[in-house]
C-alpha cells in the first residue's frame, strides 16, 4: 500500500474518509486498489469523465505516467477521442458494438477506414460533405458547392458521387486557394482559432493561425494539399484509395 501511494502521490492521503477526498484524488484512490492487487491487466471505464477540463489533463499524464511504470496491459474506454489519441498504443474505434478500425493513434486518424471514422477522430470533425468526381486526361477533379479539388492522378478513382472530406487544419488561408469561403463566425481559441463559414452551399470549418484571423463578412480563399483529402464510397462510407495513397 505504501509503495501504490508513493507511486500515485497520495501517501497523505491514506488517513483520510472517502467523503474527504476531491474527485481528482478519489480517482487516484481507486487506481490504487486496483494497483495492490498486482493485476495483470487493467480495465479503465471511463476514469475521467466526471473530472473538470484541467484535472482531466493532469489524470491523463498521471496515467500515461503510471502504465510506463507499472508496465500492465490497460484496456480503456472512451467517448473522448483526445483521451484515446494521447494515451493509447492501438485504438479500436467502435459503432453499434461492432469494430469500425483498429490500428496505431495516428493511423486511424491519418487514414480512416470510414466515413465515421473519420468524423469520430479529431476535434473540430472534419469537413465532409458529398462531392462528385470528373474526370479528364487521366487527372481527377472533386466538386462539391464552392469547393474544387484537383488530384494529380485518377488511379483508382471511377467518376461519379464520392464524399469529400478535408479537416480544418488542412485548409490554408492563401491568395492561390482554390476555394472560395465567406466567413461566418470566428472562435478564437488563443494562438489559433476556428473559421466557420460557406463555400456556394457547403459548410466548412477552417483552422488557422490567430494572425491570419478574418472577420465575419470577409470573403477569404482557402487552399488544402491534395495529399491531405479524404474519399470514401457514397454508397457504403468506406475509403477510396486514391493515387497519393497508393504510392
Amino acid at each position: 500500500v505504501q509503495d501504490t501511494a508513493q507511486v500515485l502521490g497520495i501517501e497523505d492521503l491514506l488517513d483520510r474518509r472517502p467523503r474527504q477526498l476531491s474527485g481528482g484524488r478519489r480517482q487516484r484512490v481507486a487506481l490504487g486498489r486496483a494497483m495492490v492487487r498486482r493485476p495483470s491487466a487493467f480495465l479503465f471505464d471511463e476514469p475521467l469523465s466526471n473530472l473538470d477540463a484541467k484535472l482531466r489533463g493532469t489524470m491523463r499524464a498521471d496515467l500515461a505516467r503510471l502504465h510506463a511504470r507499472v508496465e500492465a496491459t490497460s484496456i480503456y474506454v472512451t467517448h473522448d477521442q483526445l483521451e484515446a489519441m494521447t494515451l493509447a498504443d492501438q485504438i479500436v474505434v467502435m459503432k453499434d458494438g461492432r469494430i469500425q478500425q483498429a490500428g496505431s493513434p495516428l493511423d486511424v486518424y491519418d487514414r480512416p477506414a470510414n466515413a465515421f471514422v473519420a468524423e469520430f477522430m479529431g476535434a473540430p470533425t472534419m469537413n465532409l460533405f458529398d462531392a462528385t468526381v470528373a474526370i479528364a486526361d487521366g487527372r481527377a477533379s472533386i466538386r462539391a458547392g464552392g469547393v474544387r479539388v484537383d488530384l494529380p492522378a485518377a488511379d483508382g478513382l471511377a467518376a461519379g458521387p464520392v464524399r469529400l472530406g478535408i479537416r480544418p487544419q488542412d485548409l490554408h488561408v492563401g491568395p492561390n486557394g482554390s476555394i472560395p469561403m465567406t466567413v461566418e463566425v470566428v472562435e478564437t481559441l488563443g494562438s489559433e482559432c476556428l473559421v466557420h463559414g460557406r463555400s456556394g452551399d457547403v459548410s466548412l470549418v477552417a483552422r488557422t493561425p490567430v494572425a491570419e484571423r478574418p472577420a465575419p463578412g470577409d470573403r477569404i480563399d482557402l487552399a488544402v494539399d491534395p495529399s491531405r483529402v479524404h474519399l470514401f464510397d457514397s454508397a457504403t462510407s468506406q475509403r477510396i484509395a486514391i493515387a497519393q495513397e497508393q504510392s
